[in-house]
């Protein structure tokens, strides 16, 4: 099975979040992640994204999670992949990796 081009989007604030205390930061949860999903999937086709959402944000979609960030609805760091929340807060790469053998994703 093929599978698709993925994009990983990982919402986020240079503040960590309220109750995510002792929690790596936003930009330190993407870096990680990235670092993590390209060393068990190597052969796969990945975009990552970090979204500041103190930033202005352009992409309509993008700025619609960050208000609902703001709003309380989602905690962030917020992953999401292909347009489904994978995991907020505290990350952990069980959920990433598992949504992305979900996809036809195989670890190398």
């Amino acid at each position: 099975m093929a599978q698709e081009k993925l994009t990983v989007e990982i919402y986020g604030a240079d503040i960590v979040c309220a109750s995510c205390v002792n929690a790596p930061s936003s930009k330190d949860t993407y870096e990680w992640l990235e670092a993590a999903i390209t060393r068990k999937f190597p052969d796969h086709q990945l975009t990552f994204l970090y979204i500041d959402i103190e930033k202005p944000i352009e992409d309509e979609k993008q700025l619609s999670i960050a208000n609902q960030i703001a709003n309380d609805e989602f905690f962030y760091p917020l992953i999401m992949i292909n347009e489904e929340v994978i995991g907020e807060g505290y990350i952990q790469l069980k959920p990433v990796f598992s949504a992305l053998e979900k996809y036809g994703y195989i670890a190398e």
